[in-house]
């Protein structure tokens, strides 16, 4: 069981700070960002990612746990569909936290917190071309140095 945070909770209680979090990953799932204070952006990402853990499974189980927690099907559905595969190279780190300065009210410190883009997926099919790219050059020139011989021995008989 993991130790409970220590402080104040982010609403008035255990219960109210579970639902904050459930529907800040849902709304995170949802539009791909939420704009929220960085207190709340810091509590969602280990849950958040989490979640996207759970989604690159992909099982029966892993689906049911999801919906304890969120409980928005066509959610859980677009979390197990296209962001679980999304992130199926990436070992973690799968959301980003920026600062975007105080709120005009409160002034209370701003985050966006959004999904990153998966990069391991990208890049695979990127490097192919450039290994065959590197490969065609090296083969070229030892062909010509193949016949350039056999072009001066047909010219000297």
């Amino acid at each position: 069981m993991p130790t409970p945070t220590k402080g104040a909770r982010l609403g008035s209680g255990p219960a109210h700070e579970r639902h904050i979090l459930a529907n800040l990953a849902t709304a995170l799932f949802q539009h791909g960002r939420v704009r929220t204070t960085e207190a709340k952006a810091k509590r969602l990402r280990p849950y958040a990612e989490k979640l996207i853990t759970l989604g690159k499974r992909g099982d029966l189980h892993a689906r049911r746990q999801v919906l304890t927690k969120i409980t928005d099907k066509s959610v859980v559905h677009e979390l197990f569909t296209e962001i679980g595969p999304r992130y199926e190279n990436r070992p973690g780190g799968y959301t980003r936290i920026t600062k975007i300065g105080p709120r005009k009210g409160d002034n209370a410190p701003m985050a966006v917190i959004e999904l990153v883009e998966a990069l391991a997926a990208p890049a695979a099919p990127a490097a192919a071309p450039a290994a065959e790219a590197t490969e065609a050059p090296a083969e070229a020139p030892a062909e010509e140095t193949a016949e350039t011989p056999a072009e001066e021995s047909s010219e000297s008989k």
